[in-house]
């Protein structure tokens, strides 16, 4: 499936607009390719055939193959946060917490499955590259989970996480289960749509108690309940 050229969320180079495009060239090129090949997988000459370069004119741009992929991973990830940041903004302050979670869950799976080969570049890779490339990267992560962390705490505060769960632990399995779809998900066995409303459900009824799930509606029509209980999204 083509994906939608991603913007780079890295800073533009000096020297002219002609400069900037072919840099954010030779990354949605490389981000292509180490989409599909991986780290091990991914060659400057790929790069370069993808981008339509010679190979030695990358080297303007990026010092090394390692500088070129730390610099996909990192954008990878910061895309996703923006992405996600942008999108629960959207909503009307007063949207209930497992609304939210639908919401989330739609963005995530989105983002990385039909806009950005960043995305699933540094999701396929993120287990693959060298510790000193995912520094940038794993801090960038960290944010991101800090944001599903504090949509699972909301649930909490409301009452609406069921009693028996490790929120850290179950938050960790929701956010691993959907980037999993980027190594699974074709779409000529399913629409995406399938996808996301499946993810949506299987979201919901793991974390929400039989109330929060009875009573789940579309966002965002459902209003925030008051506190219930004291469980605490570790």
């Amino acid at each position: 499936m083509a994906r939608k050229p991603a913007q780079s969320s890295a800073p533009e180079p000096t020297g002219g607009s002609k400069s900037a495009r072919t840099r954010e060239r030779i990354l949605d090129a490389a981000a292509h390719v180490l989409s599909r090949k991986g780290y091990a997988g991914t060659r400057l000459t790929d790069v370069a055939d993808q981008a339509q370069l010679q190979a030695p004119a990358i080297y303007y741009y990026f010092p090394s193959r390692e500088d070129l992929i730390e610099e996909v991973m990192w954008t990878g990830i910061a895309q996703m946060r923006e992405h996600l940041t942008a999108a629960l903004a959207e909503l009307p302050e007063d949207t209930d917490p497992m609304a939210k979670l639908d919401a989330a869950v739609e963005a995530h799976l989105r983002h990385e499955l039909e806009i950005s080969d960043y995305a699933t570049a540094s999701i396929r890779n993120a287990g693959q590259v060298p510790e000193d490339l995912r520094i940038r990267y794993s801090a960038e992560a960290t944010e991101y989970g800090d944001i599903w962390r504090k949509l699972v705490q909301e649930i909490a505060d409301a009452g609406l996480l069921r009693a028996d769960l490790d929120a850290r632990v179950a938050r960790m399995m929701i956010l691993g289960a959907l980037s999993w779809a980027a190594e699974w998900w074709n779409p000529r066995r399913g629409t995406l749509d399938q996808v996301v409303k499946t993810a949506q459900s299987m979201a919901r009824h793991g974390l929400g108690t039989p109330e929060a799930v009875a009573d789940a509606v579309s966002p965002p029509a459902r209003k925030t309940r008051a506190k219930k209980s004291a469980v605490t999204a570790r």
